[in-house]
């Protein structure tokens, strides 16, 4: 493996007596995709804005190509950054916003109109250059804060929740220009979300976080189909939690099973257990199905279990409320938990 881009090392941070980052350590590699995961307060904003230089840590350094830059400012960083809010000039055009940050530094008039005209085409605005933030709709606008972002080559790109004040289908459509655009620039990326489709589609690496902390580093495809606790079972994507019911203990998630690894079939066939269709939710491509089962063993014990279906396999059962249904659990489709979850790295 290459030596990384970015090093974060045991990271704290703490408002008063409020924790809100406790020993965060991460590598990111050259051109990486990385997402900081997590729901409001768990700090990914926060660590962001460290990486920055925004945010001071209580401790732990920050290295960017084995070099420390812990206790540089932004500006020296070389890092370009865009927030969820764009924070464009409203009184500037989107050229002059563009061109913004590269006044005052070493290039001619002729450089920064070819460098400002090469990124508006890249985001595909060059014909939007001479209108105003307010002439310009939120997903453009989001783009021309991208352009003045990239435009000074910086070694890393951060984003801040750069899609969350759009509607659904501009989200769909940035964040696929956002991951093709950062591939053929080949830029390091960090992004904060809380959106997990966002994560899983657009991500090499997801950091899950919770709480101020890390729990779970890896693929979208490892962080979905072996998350190493219930939480982030739980926070990414829908999941049947199956219950360990021993004696003398308190109910706790041993097991876990996504919606669409169960089966089912017509009542009667097959080794499953029986059930009740409860309810039936049209979800566009496929079916989600609430199924009660008749049997305490079904589940590790759990009276209520979320199956989906394709629309051809509810056709074909010819599914409907209170019919019932035979369903299996895969054995190697089980998710386990043990009492010490490990964070892979």
């Amino acid at each position: 493996m290459n030596k990384p881009h970015l090093t974060i090392q045991g990271i704290n941070k703490s408002f008063g007596t409020v924790a809100a980052l406790k020993d965060v350590n991460l590598e990111i590699h050259k051109n990486e995709f990385v997402c900081l995961l997590g729901p409001s307060g768990c700090g990914k904003t926060t660590l962001l804005r460290i990486i920055a230089g925004l945010e001071k840590a209580s401790s732990g350094r920050i290295l960017a190509g084995g070099k420390d830059i812990s206790m540089l400012p932004p500006a020296k960083r070389n890092f370009g950054m865009v927030f969820q809010s764009y924070a464009l000039f409203p009184n500037l055009t989107a050229y002059q916003n563009v061109a913004y940050g590269l006044q005052g530094k070493s290039f001619s008039k002729k450089d920064i109109g070819e460098k400002v005209q090469h990124v508006l085409k890249l985001v595909d605005l060059s014909h939007a250059s001479s209108r105003y933030p307010s002439q310009l709709s939120g997903g453009q606008q989001q783009r021309i804060a991208l352009a003045r972002a990239i435009v000074l080559s910086p070694d890393f790109l951060l984003l801040d929740e750069p899609l969350s004040a759009l509607d659904a289908k501009v989200r769909v459509r940035l964040r696929h220009e956002i991951r093709e655009l950062q591939e053929r620039l080949g830029i390091t990326t960090i992004m904060v979300t809380h959106d997990q489709e966002e994560a899983l589609t657009m991500s090499d690496r997801i950091v899950v976080m919770n709480n101020a902390e890390v729990q779970q580093i890896g693929t979208p495809q490892e962080v979905y189909e072996q998350p190493n606790s219930p939480f982030v079972a739980d926070f990414i994507g829908s999941i049947n939690f199956l219950h360990d019911k021993s004696e003398g203990a308190a109910p706790t998630p041993r097991w876990a099973v996504r919606p669409e690894h169960i089966r089912i079939s017509a009542e009667g066939t097959g080794e499953g257990v029986s059930a009740i269709v409860k309810n039936i939710e049209f979800r566009g491509s496929f079916y989600r199905l609430l199924l009660e089962t008749e049997s305490v063993e079904a589940g590790g014990g759990h009276d209520s279990i979320t199956v989906d279906v394709s629309a051809h396999v509810s056709n074909h059962l010819q599914l409907m409320k209170n019919g019932i249904v035979s369903l299996e659990v895969p054995k190697e489709k089980l998710i386990s938990f043990t009492s010490e979850a490990r964070i892979h790295a």
